[in-house]
């Protein structure tokens, strides 16, 4: 989730009213050491000046030498590992997508794609590639709830089936993982509607921006006939903006957000029947209380019976 178009987080205080400015996020604290190893490796490596007095520079040559304990050298190794790793598997989604990458119009047809280009290798895609912005309070769902959320969207979706992927990327790793598996032939059209330019490299990304909701190709409006929505803020005009791009008969739709968005949910989306599930989505090293809205029942969930019409 993100800010401006990614697994969003409410960015709401418990007044409700927006806050400004980046929030802080208070289940980060594993993550603290990474930049704390982060800013020794630049101390290290780059060996930079230190002035406490304009007029009275100090190198590092002046202080004791650094020394870090074996425990910390191995936690800067597997950052710089880890780092590495990230910016490899990025750079290789980006080369071998460049050759396939369309105009950003978000629909590939199936002659047009190749069984194994999105991966030399024949490799599953992964999130990994795409590391979280803390910034754009990003925080990728779990594999396993992108999985169970892809495979309900897929339920039921032939060749002339159009997904949409609304400000939810990990969604749409699964789904494109899921339909390696699929014949060409019988596969459905995805669209990734995304504010992270990041994801332009699949050819079914268009630059989605809620504050701009309708800039997009025309070909797009009543286009869908599944959705799944994870809006950047929690507002009624956020949601009032997806309907825009939902088919007006029979749309599958799959929302997620807080769980205290279920007046405006219901509010919004109950022309189409749309109601609190019992599945909860999970993201990584997230903890708030999301819950998943549909207008279907189905092996993976309920209609929830604790929320009140």
């Amino acid at each position: 989730m993100q800010l401006f178009g990614s697994e969003s987080l409410d960015r709401r205080g418990s007044s409700g009213r927006q806050q400004r400015g980046p929030r802080q996020n208070p289940y980060t604290k594993p993550r603290i050491a990474s930049h704390r190893i982060a800013f020794w490796s630049d101390r290290i490596s780059n060996q930079k000046k230190i002035r406490f007095d304009d007029n009275i520079p100090m190198s590092f040559e002046d202080e004791e030498p650094i020394s870090l304990s074996s425990h910390a050298l191995a936690a800067l190794a597997e950052f710089h590992a880890e780092k590495d790793a990230h910016e490899k598997r990025f750079e290789k989604l980006r080369t071998g997508a460049a050759p396939r990458a369309g105009a950003g119009l978000g629909v590939v047809e199936p002659e047009d794609e190749d069984p194994v280009a999105e991966d030399a290798d024949d490799q599953p895609l992964s999130m990994a590639a795409f590391t979280e912005d803390w910034n754009e309070s990003q925080f990728w769902f779990l594999d396993e709830t992108a999985f169970a959320l892809a495979d309900q969207l897929l339920d039921g979706a032939s060749s002339s089936s159009t997904i949409g992927v609304v400000s939810t990327p990990s969604v749409f790793i699964a789904l494109k993982n899921r339909l390696r598996f699929w014949p060409i032939e019988d596969r459905p059209k995805l669209v990734l509607f995304e504010h992270d330019h990041r994801f332009s490299v699949f050819p079914e990304f268009v630059f989605y921006d809620f504050q701009r909701p309708l800039q997009l190709p025309a070909h797009l409006k009543g286009s869908l006939d599944s959705i799944i929505i994870d809006p950047p803020f929690f507002s009624n005009d956020c949601q009032t903006k997806c309907r825009w791009l939902v088919k007006p008969k029979s749309p599958r739709v799959i929302v997620c957000t807080g769980e205290r968005m279920a007046t405006i949910v219901d509010k919004l989306y109950r022309s189409l029947g749309v109601y609190a599930t019992t599945f909860e989505p999970a993201h990584a090293g997230l903890s708030n209380h999301y819950y998943c809205y549909a207008n279907f029942e189905s092996s993976t969930w309920d209609w929830r019976s604790d929320v009140s019409d």
